[in-house]
């Protein structure tokens, strides 16, 4: 036996040595382009689930409502029944026409304030599914804006296996993109 070594070597391996005696600029930009999308990506990924979770908060505000809204109507249709049941007490003989038409005047009182709650109760459940659609929309634009960065993180690898340049002219337009629909929904737009 010799003590001389004998090593077997790859394409693989000459490759990662020649860059890291040459300086492989071109990888290097792009690995530390990838990690930045990743990063933004995050964020990005971050508010989506943030504004989708505040839609289904007030989406859940509005059910309550809606609810409370349906209950006082529930109740106004009961007081309306006694009403009516009043009423037709005072068209029967020998009944306390006094008792009867008081009790009217009071269910007619007691209607007016519960409507008006009701339809208070409405109003709001209006407003809250109102701000659910609002915050739903900003969440499309987070996601897609997130859909684009990772569009581009793929796009970035493929140019790195494939070291063909053009590609990173894709990468830059789903990144474009990407900050566009972001701004637009940090915007609220």
């Amino acid at each position: 036996m010799s003590d001389e070594e004998f090593e077997v070597r790859g394409p693989h391996d000459e490759l990662l040595e020649h860059a890291a005696e040459h300086g492989d600029s071109f990888s290097s930009k792009i690995a530390v382009m990838t990690a930045v999308l990743a990063t933004v990506g995050a964020f990005f990924s971050y508010q989506a689930g943030s504004t989708q979770n505040e839609a289904a908060m007030f989406k859940n505000d509005a059910a309550i409502k809606k609810t409370e809204a349906s209950n006082q109507w529930n109740f106004y249709q009961a007081k309306s029944n006694k009403e009516n049941l009043a009423e037709l007490a005072l068209s029967l003989p020998n009944i306390d026409q006094y008792k009867y038409t008081k009790a009217i005047e009071r269910y007619d009182g007691e209607k007016t304030v519960i409507k008006k709650v009701a339809e208070k109760l409405e109003a709001e459940s209006k407003d809250w599914d109102a701000k659910s659609e609002a915050e739903m929309h900003v969440h499309h634009r987070w996601a897609l804006a997130m859909t684009l960065i990772q569009v581009a993180i793929s796009l970035a690898a493929i140019t790195l296996l494939t070291r063909k340049k053009i590609l990173m002219v894709g990468v830059y337009g789903m990144t474009l993109g990407g900050l566009i629909f972001a701004a637009l929904a940090l915007f609220q737009i």
